[in-house]
């Protein structure tokens, strides 16, 4: 028996239970036999000495004669056993009364004179028009704190066997509760040291082993989906790799492209120093070709330089700062840089410029977009034409515009404009000294700020423009 008990997590679970069930309930009902009455008692004893004290203060209003109402009413209260009055010398004297239902100078009230009294208050005070000084002892009424202890001591076997019954039931259920879910958890920790993860353990329970419960299916869950999720992992990789692949192969392309740009200009230069140091014909004016020289030189610094913002653009993108800032002001600023290049070609600029135009983004990036499409437009115009610049405020976003007038892209160029080094006209970028990245430039800082260049055919011209 003893043996099998030990064997029974259940067994075990039980006579534990159950014993310190009972000891908790018969501790619990030995503390409410000893302190409830004595709680009650103290309780008494200061709703007592509240009303004593306040029957003493009205007693000092009136005087003796006047008094037989006060000690009526205050007497006909039921929680008080027995009220006495001395004088100063310590005798008793007989208490005032309108009824005249007492007599004497010690009132019992009978009715309520069940016991002890619970307490002894005492009061002096003088009455009204009275030098001589009174004492006032109340004792206060003990029949509801011997009921209290009297119901206790005859409900006592009752409880006791309350107690031993709910607590064999209490512990019953609890073993039963306790041991059920923590066989099943063994049965299942036993299958998952057998690798085998086709199971699920119920969760309905919401403490400790409910916890442990969800974390065994959680753990399940993860082992069973754990090869899932690193084919995911690869295929993700897979394609990491790939979309790194497509940069490399644009990098290459772009510094394939930019070798092929530097090659032209650098055999140029080659090719005219060469010239001038074995004076060749007309390599002789030295001051001539030193002039395209340093031409052909400077259009090399300015891709160059363009180059370099490229790169930059592709290793620290995460580096905007976004901040508020007037493009009206650089606008102007601008402007005044140009208006030489545009009294040469004679071109006409029509402005329509809120002030101020406020843009959030990254001033210096959002100012080389700006200064690149005006230069780009001013490049491009015919001379004798017009171009036309609109920078407002839509709706609580930013819109800039800008037309140049007498020329047009085909069509098939429109969706390749903004590739590096692409030209639409190759002989006219080179006289212009374009580096045919400016538009590239354009488009990848817009897109960093959420957004893109477009560009459009129109009546008159060629169109651009972004939203921010």
């Amino acid at each position: 028996m003893i043996k099998r008990i030990k064997d029974s997590l259940a067994a075990k679970g039980f006579l534990l239970s159950l014993l310190l069930l009972i000891l908790c309930g018969f501790l619990t009902y030995l503390l409410i036999a000893i302190f409830m009455p004595k709680t009650y008692s103290l309780y008494l004893n200061d709703a007592l000495a509240e009303k004593a004290q306040q029957f003493v203060s009205r007693l000092e209003t009136v005087d003796f004669d006047s008094s037989g109402a006060l000690f009526d009413s205050f007497i006909g209260n039921p929680d008080i056993s027995t009220v006495e009055l001395i004088d100063e010398n310590g005798t008793s004297i007989p208490l005032p009364s309108l009824q005249n239902t007492y007599t004497g100078s010690t009132v019992i009230l009978s009715d309520h004179d069940l016991g002890e009294p619970t307490t002894t208050q005492s009061f002096d005070f003088s009455f009204l028009n009275d030098n001589t000084q009174y004492t006032l002892i109340v004792y206060g009424n003990a029949q509801p704190v011997s009921q209290i202890r009297q119901s206790i001591l005859q409900t006592a076997p009752l409880i006791l066997c309350l107690i031993i019954i709910l607590a064999a039931v209490i512990a019953f259920l609890f073993s039963r509760v306790v041991t059920k879910p923590v066989l099943t958890i063994s049965s299942v920790a036993k299958n998952m040291s057998q690798l085998s993860l086709d199971w699920d353990c119920v969760e309905n329970r919401t403490d400790e082993l409910g916890v442990l419960q969800k974390s065994l299916n959680i753990l399940s869950r993860n082992l069973s989906t754990a090869l899932s999720d690193l084919q995911k992992a690869n295929s993700k990789l897979q394609g990491d790799i790939e979309k790194e692949k497509a940069l490399e192969k644009e990098r290459m392309e772009f510094f394939s492209a930019v070798s092929h740009e530097l090659k032209t200009p650098i055999t140029v230069i080659k090719g005219q120093l060469e010239g001038m140091l074995l004076d060749v014909g007309a390599y002789r004016d030295h001051k001539k070709y030193l002039t395209r020289s340093l031409e052909v030189a400077n259009t090399m610094e300015s891709m160059v330089q363009e180059i370099l913002t490229i790169s930059r653009l592709e290793t620290s993108g995460a580096s905007i700062v976004h901040s508020q800032f007037d493009i009206a002001q650089y606008l102007k600023t601008y402007l005044s840089s140009t208006e030489d290049l545009m009294i040469r070609k004679n071109l006409t600029l029509h402005t329509d410029i809120e002030v101020p135009a406020l843009v959030l983004g990254d001033s210096r990036l959002l100012s080389k977009v700006i200064g690149n499409l005006i230069s780009n437009a001013i490049f491009y115009s015919p001379p004798d034409n017009d171009i036309y610049i609109a920078a407002k405020t839509q709706s609580g976003k930013f819109r800039f515009r800008i037309e140049n007038t007498g020329v047009h892209i085909p069509n098939e160029d429109l969706s390749k404009i903004f590739e590096p080094f692409y030209r639409v006209d190759h002989s006219r970028s080179r006289q212009t000294g374009g580096s045919g990245l400016g538009l590239y430039i354009v488009q990848k800082i817009l897109k960093q700020h959420g957004s893109e260049c477009n560009v459009t055919n129109t009546e008159r011209g060629v169109c651009f423009s972004f939203l921010l």
